[in-house]
């Protein structure tokens, strides 16, 4: 496994990390503990050392498995949760600096550890200004319950903002081939500023692997079966681009995930992507990517096929797509 820093000062990280939510929530049935633990453990054999959690994966049922899998590799492990989607009170986005000491001591007493690597603020809050905050959140690095910290989903004078108040080391947002828009102006601005990029679902919440050719193949209770791409006439149109990728793919002799995750990778030496998998060999597949080196020539034959803004459907329904880029 290769490493990346996130941010050229940034803490060093395996350059392909674990997505957890999907062990514990929005994916089917989830995971029990066993098949949790067995997938965070191969990871660490694969040399992934980037592990990513949130509070309301569950909710709080998949910080528990993280750090049930993790409680005798602990050293092993650099660990990211999330804060402010919280489904326990009237508000649903909650950057509150009284919701921050909160969320911190909640998800350390599940995690079972003393302290989380990253700590991100999930989505911000429009009725809490972001230096509120941020400057709560960097509180907690004084205090030794949290060594760097992150933001998910904001917007780049939101992020501006945030960094000014207390250096931010990640952005973590939702990045692949089919959804683009950190390259309008996100991507440029976490160069400028030295935050590293965490983009999320790189494989297009399993679309872009060219494994799912039918709603049928999601699992009753899969969100996906809700998700714009995923419904009408936007899941034909979105596999007819899946199978253009899957035909660059086979004359590289690589999958359609491995090339999704090697084009996300060639996009900035500050990206470190985050594919989830409840599946041993899905996460070998995976981490496997990190030695594929596209060319040039690669990349614009990729491009030709999958044209920024080609995918049908928005990434979210109404309300989730609220919430981002704020």
């Amino acid at each position: 496994m290769k490493t990346r820093t996130l941010g050229p000062r940034g803490p060093e990280v395996s350059a392909i990390g674990l997505g957890c939510m999907g062990m514990a929530s929005f994916y089917g049935t989830p995971s029990d503990q066993a098949a949790a633990t067995a997938v965070i453990h191969k990871a660490l054999e694969l040399g992934i050392t980037f592990f990513d959690t949130a509070e309301m994966y569950g909710p709080h049922v998949n910080e528990r498995q993280v750090g049930e899998a993790l409680k005798d590799r602990r050293e092993r492990a650099f660990v990211a949760t999330k804060f402010g989607v919280y489904y326990g009170q009237d508000r649903v986005n909650d950057g509150r600096p009284e919701n921050v000491r909160r969320a911190i001591d909640g998800s350390l007493s599940r995690l079972g550890m003393d302290h989380v690597d990253l700590y991100y603020l999930h989505r911000v809050d429009p009725a809490v200004p972001i230096e509120e905050t941020v400057g709560a959140m960097g509180e907690l690095v004084t205090e030794g319950k949290v060594r760097f910290l992150g933001l998910s989903e904001a917007a780049p004078d939101t992020l501006k903002r945030a960094h000014a108040t207390h250096p931010i080391t990640a952005l973590q947002t939702e990045y692949s081939l089919w959804s683009r828009e950190p390259e309008d102006e996100l991507l440029a601005t976490c160069e400028a500023l030295g935050v590293g990029f965490v983009p999320y679902s790189p494989l297009g919440r399993g679309f872009l692997t060219g494994q799912i050719t039918k709603i049928e193949d999601l699992e009753e209770g899969d969100f996906r079966r809700n998700n714009p791409r995923f419904t009408g006439d936007n899941f034909q149109k979105n596999l007819d681009l899946v199978e253009a990728v899957k035909g660059i793919a086979a004359d590289k002799g690589v999958t359609a995930a491995q090339l999704a995750l090697a084009w996300v990778l060639a996009q900035g030496s500050n990206l470190v992507p985050i594919p989830g998998t409840r599946r041993i060999s899905t996460l070998e597949e995976n981490a496997a990517a990190v030695d594929l080196q596209l060319t040039a020539e690669d990349l614009a034959r990729i491009e030709s096929v999958f044209p920024k803004g080609a995918a049908s459907g928005t990434r979210y329904p109404e309300a989730g797509m609220a919430a981002v880029n704020r």
